[in-house]
């Protein structure tokens, strides 16, 4: 579970959640920041409910500025993975921006890898699928970007609203994803490049414009080690257990 998700909840009673939490059978979470308190205290509060934190997400400032604190957090944590999800908040995305990321990542993911043993990710947030070359910049990313330091995590909303397949990509760079974000977007809601759309149309897996099982399965083909519900909508609170219990059901 993607902590973003209960960001309301985590940010008003952050023991209370963690529990809500466990109840409905989570144990492996991607927390988004730290939400006020030191690593150790919700590295401990995991370990007395028996659940993990597999990845720690951060900001681009932050990973640019504080990459050893960033990597000492996410080691206190048990974190496996560092991810960062957003670039820049200032259309359009361009080739200069995306190249300025790829010195960032591979730096970045550098000291990551050989001084804490953890692996950056890079979370796709709809706004670098710009055509470039014969793909995107999202191609450009990926094929700049060294390895053996940075690997991506898949947002499949964010992937599907400026118009691309999450499947199609997985299976293009199967040993390059590591988590994958699933979520669904609301029918009849069309896409584009702006890397943003109103939370309510995020809702529960499989009632979206999202074909989930295709995308299961070409992840089952790659890389992907970690897979959290993230929901945005106000209704997460009731569209979580779908989601769950269509998960729990679903054959493909």
């Amino acid at each position: 579970m993607c902590s973003y998700t209960y960001r309301n909840s985590f940010s008003r009673n952050f023991e209370a959640t963690l529990d809500t939490l466990q109840q409905m059978g989570i144990t492996d979470m991607e927390f988004s920041n730290l939400f006020g308190k030191k690593a150790a205290e919700i590295r401990s509060m995991l370990d007395e409910r028996k659940m993990i934190c597999s990845s720690f997400g951060v900001s681009y400032n932050d990973l640019k500025t504080k990459t050893r604190e960033v990597g000492e957090n996410a080691k206190v944590l048990g974190a496996r993975f560092v991810r960062m999800a957003y670039i820049t908040h200032e259309p359009p995305f361009t080739v200069e921006k995306a190249d300025e990321a790829i010195e960032v990542f591979n730096n970045c993911g550098k000291i990551l890898k050989e001084e804490f043993g953890i692996t950056f990710c890079y979370h796709n947030h709809g706004y670098e699928f710009y055509p470039h070359e014969n793909g995107t910049l999202m191609d450009y990313i990926i094929k700049n970007t060294n390895p053996e330091y940075v690997s991506f995590e898949i947002d499949i909303l964010w992937t599907f609203f400026p118009g691309y397949n999450p499947a199609e990509l997985i299976l293009r760079y199967p040993d390059r994803f590591k988590l994958l974000h699933l979520k669904d977007l609301r029918k009849g809601v069309k896409g584009d490049l702006s890397g943003g759309t109103a939370v309510e149309n995020d809702v529960a897996l499989g009632t979206g414009q999202i074909d989930i099982p295709s995308v299961l399965k070409a992840a089952r083909k790659s890389g992907i080690e970690h897979y959290y519900i993230e929901d945005e909508s106000p209704d997460y609170w009731k569209q979580v257990p779908q989601s769950l219990k269509y998960l729990k059901n679903l054959t493909f």
